[in-house]
């Protein structure tokens, strides 16, 4: 109920932003998951379910939002291949990344074995969409093979979130002409749902990390200096 709450209220508030300052804030942070790595903090599909809501209300259109997501996504990511490919064994060192080894090591594993494939499927996952480009710009991928597969990415997770969110806003917007509280109800099992599947990935990379730290001790007496 609480969390529904809260939710209800950022989404009236940002109902009353003006509709450059929506565009201009999904696209910073769509660019900055990768680039910046404010994936770390918030998810990039987050702003861009939010942004798709919003479009439901008809406060921005859906047709300006959807190339403005992919186009944010695809330039954010090539930014993070770049740094990748110049500072990438630098950026090992941040806090953030030095205590998700095992994660790390399993991802240059996918690029190595997948290549292309795996950069279009991270762009799926919050920690692999956050940290994927620097990885494949570490791991010496050509620009022109990582920039076709981001670009693929980009476009389906782009147009399925978005739609997503224009759609459950709609739907969210008929439950509630019948019933307040349904229209809460509906929100609860939405972000019940995401919070559960957040805390199962968690709990699987705590063991995985925990599993990788057991069999490189000297990696991780090292990564804590």
């Amino acid at each position: 109920m609480l969390v529904a709450s809260i939710t209800s209220f950022v989404l009236t508030k940002i109902q009353h932003l003006p509709g450059g300052l929506v565009y201009t804030l999904v696209a910073l942070l769509v660019f900055g998951e990768a680039a910046l790595f404010i994936g770390f903090v918030l998810p990039g599909e987050t702003s861009v379910l939010v942004a798709g809501v919003v479009a439901s209300q008809h406060h921005v259109r859906l047709t300006a939002l959807i190339p403005l997501v992919i186009v944010a996504a695809v330039v954010g990511d090539s930014v993070g291949y770049e740094v990748g490919r110049h500072f990438g064994h630098r950026l090992m060192d941040l806090p953030v990344l030095r205590r998700r080894q095992a994660a790390l090591h399993r991802a240059l594993t996918g690029l190595r074995t997948k290549g292309a494939r795996y950069v279009v499927l991270g762009r799926f996952t919050a920690f692999l969409r956050a940290v994927m480009p620097g990885l494949a710009g570490m791991s010496g991928m050509a620009y022109r093979r990582f920039l076709a597969a981001n670009a693929l990415g980009g476009v389906i997770w782009g147009v399925s979130y978005t739609l997503l969110g224009f759609y459950a806003g709609s739907a969210l917007s008929k439950v509630e002409t019948y019933s307040s509280w349904a229209g809460i109800g509906l929100l609860v099992l939405v972000l019940g749902g995401a919070l559960a599947l957040h805390l199962l990935r968690r709990r699987r990379d705590l063991a995985v990390e925990a599993a990788y730290e057991a069999e490189h001790p000297e990696g991780s007496a090292q990564g804590g200096e």
